[in-house]
């Protein structure tokens, strides 16, 4: 299981939880399953999102891997420079 902390407004979709949990080996089945097990988000997950592992911001980088001992963030998707 990987821990997901939910930025924002985006904990509206999950019932206010600042932290929730899915089984995810990478980037893609990560919001697949946050999909599922959380159908509100799935709209702003269609839209777009960012995740940040270990602080490193992604998107769209699909096979990257995670692992249940790193700090996962998800957000609104985040643009700028």
């Amino acid at each position: 299981m990987v821990k997901v902390r939910i930025w924002g407004s985006l904990q509206k979709a999950t019932d206010n939880k600042e932290f929730v949990e899915v089984e995810a080996q990478n980037f893609k089945q990560l919001l697949d399953n946050l999909s599922l097990k959380y159908p509100k988000l799935k709209p702003q997950i269609t839209r777009g999102v960012s995740v940040a592992i270990d602080g490193m911001i992604y998107r769209n980088s699909w096979f990257t891997p995670i692992k249940p001992e790193n700090e996962v963030v998800l957000m609104p998707y985040m643009v700028g420079g």
